[in-house]
């Protein structure tokens, strides 16, 4: 998800969203311990697209 997609969200759809990352998250890291996955990379990408929900739910919070 790239920044400019987020920033388009309401503060509701950013705390789905992050939910639903997190879960992802949890299930690419659980399924990479069981069987390397064929691309590994993937859960970097998705721990940062929790890092830049989460960053940008703390600016609105700040605001």
């Amino acid at each position: 998800m790239k920044q400019s997609e987020i920033k388009e969200l309401s503060v509701e759809g950013l705390k789905e969203k992050l939910a639903e990352y997190k879960k992802q998250h949890a299930d690419l890291k659980m399924a990479h311990f069981v069987t390397p996955l064929e691309n590994p990379l993937q859960i970097r990408k998705v721990r940062r697209t929790v890092a830049r929900i989460a960053t940008e739910l703390t600016k609105r919070e700040l605001q």
